[in-house]
């Protein structure tokens, strides 16, 4: 099993040692976008319980705990962990940190940093995105990345702003994501609705569906399903994949911190 295949859905910190590239003078004058938003802030905290094939493997948790300075602007430093359960680790063992640094403003990343610690699989990865000029520093190089490009945790908080109350079943918003050296083209696909039950509480949901069209962080085996907390908030409450031998889901077990009242939760 792999759960690297099953972290992007929900889907730190560690040093990353390309510096940012000084910017040229009129760039700064660039007028960056603004998104307001109300589903999530400093403080937020969400624990989940990561389920493989009806066995508690692992605990998963999104933080924001602080705000960060990058190139003048403030930005929301967003951690994702995932480790594995002491039983589960006499089988496969699982200890991984996602960090983003993403724009107050903007919704957008500067920053993205990863470590995958998965039995005897190691990979480190970092990025630095230049949102002015469009362009991607990575210890390989320098590449060029469409306008407002996400990493893998920082499109999963942006899709959390969407406004979904008039989406259809079927209805897509396209973003682009890049990962190692590449910019892929990323399709969220709007399900529906439903009400489901999780050790949290019980809560109405919009379920989306992430779609790669081709390799990258979000490629999985098999589909990948959110339910998203059908208010303003739009706190993840599950997710499911398929891998190559079985399914991993992970379901909210506790949270804190959160930006305000849970209007779709069910008293």
């Amino acid at each position: 099993m792999h759960l690297k295949k099953f972290l992007p859905a929900l889907l730190v910190a560690v040093p990353f040692a390309v510096q940012a590239q000084d910017l040229p003078a009129d760039s700064t004058f660039i007028e960056l976008r603004k998104i307001e938003q109300e589903a999530f802030a400093v403080g937020e905290r969400l624990v989940f319980d990561v389920g493989y094939s009806f066995i508690v493997a692992g605990e998963a948790v999104f933080s924001i705990p602080a705000i960060q300075q990058v190139n003048g602007r403030d930005c929301y430093q967003i951690r994702f962990t995932v480790e594995s359960t002491p039983t589960f680790s006499w089988i496969y063992t699982v200890d991984d940190l996602y960090e983003t640094l993403v724009d107050v403003e903007g919704i957008f990343p500067w920053r993205y940093t990863q470590r995958i610690r998965e039995g005897k699989y190691r990979f480190d990865f970092g990025a630095e995105f230049d949102q002015r000029n469009n362009v991607a520093t990575t210890d390989k190089g320098e590449y060029p990345i469409p306008p407002y490009v996400h990493d893998a945790v920082s499109a999963f908080f942006y899709v959390r702003t969407l406004d979904f109350s008039k989406s259809r079943p079927g209805d897509r918003t396209i973003l682009h994501n890049f990962y190692k050296d590449t910019s892929y083209t990323l399709s969220v696909k709007f399900l529906g609705r439903q009400q489901i039950e999780v050790d949290a509480g019980t809560f109405n949901c919009v379920l989306v569906e992430p779609l790669m069209k081709e390799g990258g962080l979000f490629k999985s085996e098999g589909r990948i399903i959110i339910w998203l907390t059908d208010d303003e908030r739009k706190i993840p409450v599950k997710v499911s994949t398929k891998v190559v031998v079985g399914s991993i889901d992970a379901e909210l077990r506790e949270y804190s911190g959160i930006n305000g009242p849970i209007r779709a939760k069910v008293e």
